[in-house]
């Protein structure tokens, strides 16, 4: 499963977009990532001013624990 970038390194990469220390290509290749992160994170940053990677997956119980409690009852 994929692992979202640290809050510090997306702190990082958008003071260096902000310090206007080079292109978006040059970012990705100075935090080694990937140019599409790069964009998709500054996009993020400018809609909604948010550097925080969005919250993956989520805990589903199984659909047989719904049935053995109605069963239950």
């Amino acid at each position: 499963m994929p692992v979202s970038y640290s809050g510090d390194l997306r702190r990082r990469v958008i003071a260096g977009w902000e310090a206007h220390v080079g292109s978006q290509r040059h970012l990705a290749q100075q935090f080694k990532v990937s140019l599409s992160f790069v964009r998709n994170l500054l996009r993020h940053y400018r809609q909604n001013g948010e550097i925080e990677a969005k919250q993956r997956g989520g805990h589903q119980k199984p659909t047989i624990q719904k049935a053995i409690q109605t069963l239950k009852h």
